[in-house]
């Protein structure tokens, strides 16, 4: 059997998800540790620290589950954000 490969630390990218509907924060850790925000707009955004492109699909397959409408899916500077939770959410403790 083969080992999984090392996360590599520029494979991990920050991300915002906005989502239609209202997600309570409670689901961020189902979400892997991103954080949710209601916008005024009636959506959710998730901000997040994603370590590969697999855990970014296995995050829009969380939200897909959830059967909430994907509005958008944005790669974000990590200088801009403001890290309410840890620094890396989504990343092996």
């Amino acid at each position: 059997m083969s080992q999984a490969a090392p996360i590599r630390p520029h494979d991990a990218h920050w991300y915002e998800i906005r989502v239609q509907g209202r997600l309570d924060p409670r689901w961020s850790t189902y979400l892997g540790g991103v954080h949710l925000t209601s916008a005024g707009d009636g959506t959710t955004v998730l901000t997040g620290r994603v370590v590969d492109q697999a855990a970014l699909h296995g995050l829009l397959a969380g939200l897909r589950d959830l059967g909430l409408p994907l509005v958008s899916v944005t790669r974000i500077d990590p200088a801009g954000v403001d890290h309410p939770h840890h620094d890396h959410p989504g990343e092996p403790t």
